[in-house]
Formats: C-alpha cells, structure tokens, sequence
C-alpha cells in the first residue's frame, strides 16, 4: 500500500494532566500502526516529552511541525499547538489542564473540517475544566455537533460483540425522563440507521429498543412512558422502514445475551447503556459519534486523574478506537483498497495482543 493510501488519523490530548498523552504514546509506539495510518498528535514537543520520559523503553519517534506541509507519513508527527512551557500536574484537575486540552480539541477539529486529517480520535478531556466562554459543551460529542453544523448526532458505544447507542448523554438522571419523547427516538433512530448502513456496511439492520423503567413499565403499571411514547414511536420507525423491536426490560435484555441478536441497541439515557457495555465489551469499547460528516472515535474511558502520571494507564481502548476510525473510513470508501482481509486480521491480532497483556498482568 503507498503512503499516499494511507488515512491521516488526528489525536486530539485531552486534558493534560490526565492519561490522554500517555495513551497516545503507548499506542503510536508501536510502529506496526504505521502501516495503517500516519498520526498526527495536536499537542506541543515540549507537552509530550514530558510524558514521553516516564516511557524509555518505548521506541516512540517522532516529528516536529507546525503545519501540514512537511506531513512525514513514515512517523509519528507531533503538530504544535502551542509554544510556550506549561506546568503539567498529573492527576491535578485544573484549569490550565482543560485550557490546554481544549486549544487541541479545536485545533484538531478545524484540521478534520478543513480535510487535513480524515479522522480524529480524542484522548479525554474533563467536562468541567475544559469550560470557557467558547466552550460550553457537556463534552465532545455536542461540540463536534455544533462545530459540524449538524441536525443531529448520535453517541454509540461500539465492541466486536455490541453497539450500544444513547438516547440522551450527559444529562442528570433526574432529567434523562425529558428527553424520552417520540420525535427524539425517531430521530436517534435515523442517525442510528444510517450509520450502520454507511459506516458498518450493514445493508438492513436490526435494531432493539430499551424501555425507561424497570420491566419496560410491565404494561403500565410501572410508569407509562413505555405505552405513550416508547411503543408509538417505535412504531412510527417501522412505518419509514426501520427495522426496530422492543421495548425490552434492560436487564434481562442484557443479562440473557439477547443483545447478540441485534445489529445496535438504542437505550434510553448513559447508565442503562453504558454500564453494560463497558462490563461486557471486554476492554475493547469505543465511543463514536455517529450522524458527522467526518469520522470520531473515542475510548469508553475518561481523564483517569488517579492513575495520571503512574505510567500504568491501559491503552487497549484507544488502539481499538484508532482501528474503528480506519475500519469506518473504509467503510465510507475513502480508502477501498485497505478492505482486504489480511489488513483487517492484522489491525485484530493488535488489538487483540494488547488486551491479552493486560489480562497476564492482572
């Protein structure tokens, strides 16, 4: 494959004084991901050195730029944000962490719409933080919606054997009962669809609704959401062609495995989805924000501030996440000619050998 095939992946660093730039280099050390993709890591020298020193077995190389014109696709290239020197506090949740975090989250950004890179993975950023003037967002996946200028967004959790989407993200639980409306399922259904048609290769999917209370409401009895909002808008997606089913009691839904007989699952706020996934994805979990006409991945993770700087953040999820981004660029068709089976068997047997060392160390 020429360097010109290769897809240009961007790494925004999350908040600095969290485990964002440490995974970062975990994962590029490894120089076999050169094969699939040239990285670029929206940061500074001066930032990533001083992880970078905590790591002197790691063969982590790298590049130097300050824009795209000497893009080196044979390494690592570390494009500058900023110059200046910046105390780093592992594990310290401050302001300077989340300013710094936020000037790469949108410098990678603008590089994504602009087309300089063709994916994005975001290391973790700290909700709180990263607040300011320009940034009042709950997190990435409404930034990237409003900075895209689209209708709409999904946040869907992805493994090998799940993919888990929400309703509502980062909302109180007091208040996720709000957003349980017909138009909203009907709307997160359609991005749902969409993206597992063009972004999974899934031609007709099938789709498994959650319901809000506990028993799916057991007809009522316990609340009324299932009968008066759920079911008719399940409904309402059948009739536009959707193949959808539900709702289900969401702990005998996941408890009995009955996911696997699904393409995605639609739950209806964070917890109820997430916690499964991250119990049964088995380290591998990626974050994805379906509905952009770009391509972002996440881990299933965040800053991590108790074991920032420790050196002993695991990076499977973040490896994962790099391979979904080329996974569904290839999907889109922007690189065709990396759908060929040994590029995927490798791109596995990575991911797969990083979550076998973490089991022996454990």
């Amino acid at each position: 494959m020429s360097e010109q095939q290769k897809p240009i992946i961007g790494f925004s660093s999350g908040d600095l004084n969290g485990i964002g730039i440490e995974i970062i280099i975990k994962t590029l050390a490894d120089s076999r991901l050169l094969d699939f993709c040239t990285p670029v890591v929206f940061a500074s020298n001066k930032t990533v050195n001083f992880y970078r020193k905590a790591f002197p077995d790691l063969n982590f190389q790298y590049q130097s730029l300050r824009d795209f014109s000497k893009l080196n696709p044979k390494m690592v290239n570390i494009l500058n944000c900023w110059e200046e020197e910046v105390p780093i506090t592992p594990g310290q949740l401050n302001e300077t962490g989340g300013s710094y975090g936020r000037i790469s989250l949108v410098a990678a950004t603008e590089a994504l719409k602009a087309g300089h890179i063709h994916a994005l993975v975001t290391a973790p950023i700290h909700k709180n933080n990263i607040q300011s003037e320009d940034f009042n967002y709950s997190g990435h996946t409404p930034y990237l919606k409003a900075a895209f200028g689209v209708p709409e967004v999904l946040m869907l959790m992805v493994a090998e054997n799940m993919r888990v989407a929400l309703l509502s993200e980062h909302v109180p639980l007091k208040d996720a009962a709000q957003y349980v409306t017909r138009e909203n399922i009907l709307k997160k259904l359609q991005v749902l669809v969409a993206s597992l048609q063009k972004d999974f290769g899934i031609d007709k999917p099938r789709i498994a609704v959650l319901g809000l209370n506990p028993h799916a409401g057991d007809d009522g009895l316990i609340g009324k959401e299932e009968e008066e909002i759920i079911k008719p808008a399940i409904r309402d997606a059948k009739q536009r062609g959707i193949m959808v089913f539900g709702p289900y009691p969401s702990d005998a839904f996941f408890a009995r495995g009955q996911y696997e007989k699904f393409d995605a699952v639609l739950a209806m706020y964070h917890d109820q989805g997430l916690i499964p996934f991250k119990s049964l994805a088995l380290g591998e979990g990626v974050n994805y924000t379906a509905g952009l006409p770009a391509v972002r991945t996440s881990p299933d993770h965040g800053t991590a501030f108790d074991i920032a700087g420790k050196g002993t953040a695991d990076h499977t999820s973040f490896l994962a996440a790099v391979f979904k981004a080329i996974d569904i660029l290839v999907s889109r068709g922007q690189f065709a000619d990396m759908r060929s089976n040994p590029m995927r068997r490798m791109s596995q047997r990575i991911v797969a050998n990083a979550v076998d060392e973490k089991i022996e160390e454990e």
